[in-house]
């Protein structure tokens, strides 16, 4: 008798532990599923700063338009503070209505060096911006953290958008 009680409790031992692996991964697989339908239906989420910036769209740059490259580097030492006083150029500049692309770039081999570019739709519009009291601050800073000041390279955008 005990050993047919033995063996019914050891049967259903066995028994007991096929259902909770059954039961774990059914949790297992449907927590996936969830994940994954999750996954598939979330909206994606992006840094702010792509979320905010506008879209350029090249057929809607206007022939003539104004391009400008420019490079500035740091003094030695001063990598981190020409940075910091170049980054808020970057929503300033992109708030502007005549700003039509603005791109700020930094050398990843030298840093401290960084590159401009930016289209507006005439010299007048890209003047205009030069005259903002934000842009005349930060090129009131540069004596004191870049080498040699600003190099500007006006261009011509070539090949004339499809629309």
């Amino acid at each position: 008798m005990r050993r047919a009680a033995v063996s019914a409790l050891a049967g259903h031992s066995a028994i007991q532990s096929h259902v909770e692996d059954f039961i774990m991964q059914t949790l297992v697989r449907n927590s996936l599923a969830a994940l994954l339908i999750a996954a598939a239906t979330a909206p994606a989420t992006l840094p702010a700063e792509a979320q905010e910036a506008p879209r350029v769209h090249y057929q809607e740059i206007p022939e003539g338009a104004y391009s400008v490259v420019a490079q500035v580097r740091a003094k030695p030492g001063k990598e981190d503070m020409l940075r910091a006083a170049t980054l808020p150029l970057i929503d300033l500049v992109r708030s502007d209505p005549k700003n039509l692309v603005y791109f700020l770039q930094e050398d990843r081999a030298k840093p401290g060096h960084f590159i401009f570019y930016e289209v507006f739709a005439s010299q007048a519009d890209f003047d205009a911006h030069n005259a903002m009291p934000y842009v005349k601050d930060w090129f009131a800073k540069l004596p004191e953290l870049a080498d040699g000041g600003v190099e500007v390279m006006r261009m011509a955008i070539l090949g004339k958008p499809k629309k």
